[in-house]
């Protein structure tokens, strides 16, 4: 880091201390990331696997999340599986306000997903979830929270969709919402996963077998930018996914942004 001269085999430079061999900066290219991600020169946190990422499934859903333009890191989460002609998706957002937020929505996501792919009812897996977020607080005042939205299409074309706190659910080409916001006007959220969540449970809403469309569940990254707006109807899911994402992008991308589409109907089978 000091650029002091340095000996064959030496793990720290003797005149700064720096750990030898460190990940060069994206920002300064100084050899010098601490474990953590971030440049002990500059401070830039460097980018990681969950900075982007896509996920198709064969029967054509797609999802995707993104950090955005102002976001240091994404505290976003998402999982999209199918087995026996089931897809679940679930998407997590984490509470910017709480410690390690993106350890919460990492955990719920990978807890529900794998419960509601078992076959669990939405409101056991939101449990399961839950317990697992709670786990990673070391007191109410170190509590990592997340909010929560999860969707199971099934091989007949029915489908639930489970959620607490200001993730949503769509059903296009309408855009008709199919969830509330647990907020209040201020937008402080009222329902999240964690250990200071107040008996968190989630609301939980049906489609009939049959429905058509395609089933848009996104964090707040997306919808607040909704107002307004024609949502694609030509493209694959995914590429769909990738015009909504420039559509938040391109009104500022002020948050993470998080969205997985899922066929429905004809489509869907």
């Amino acid at each position: 880091m000091c650029e002091a001269p340095v000996l064959a085999g030496d793990v720290y430079c003797e005149a700064c201390g720096h750990a030898l061999g460190a990940p060069a900066c994206v920002s300064c290219g100084a050899a010098a990331v601490d474990p953590e991600g971030y440049c002990e020169r500059c401070g830039a946190r460097q980018p990681t696997g969950r900075d982007h990422a896509e996920f198709v499934l064969d029967g054509g859903a797609g999802a995707l999340t993104d950090r955005g333009l102002r976001r240091s890191r994404n505290e976003d989460a998402v999982a999209l599986l199918e087995m026996g002609g089931t897809v679940v998706t679930v998407v997590c957002d984490g509470v910017g306000s709480s410690p390690r937020a993106d350890e919460a929505s990492a955990v719920a996501v990978e807890t529900a997903s794998a419960a509601l792919l078992r076959g669990l009812p939405q409101a056991e897996a939101f449990e399961l979830a839950g317990r697992a977020v709670t786990k990673l607080a070391t007191s109410l005042d170190d509590a990592p929270a997340c909010t929560y939205v999860a969707a199971v299409v099934g091989p007949d074309g029915g489908a639930t969709v489970g959620w607490a706190g200001d993730s949503r659910a769509y059903l296009l080409p309408a855009g008709t919402p199919l969830t509330e916001d647990d907020a209040v006007e201020t937008g402080e959220i009222t329902a999240w996963l964690g250990a200071d969540a107040d008996t968190a449970a989630p609301r939980v809403r049906a489609l009939a077998p049959g429905t058509s469309g395609l089933l848009l569940i996104c964090s707040d990254g997306l919808w607040r930018y909704l107002d307004g707006y024609a949502f694609p109807t030509e493209g694959t899911p995914i590429e769909m996914a990738r015009e909504m994402l420039r559509h938040a992008l391109r009104r500022g991308g002020q948050d993470n942004v998080t969205i997985a589409l899922i066929p429905l109907g004809e489509a869907h089978g």
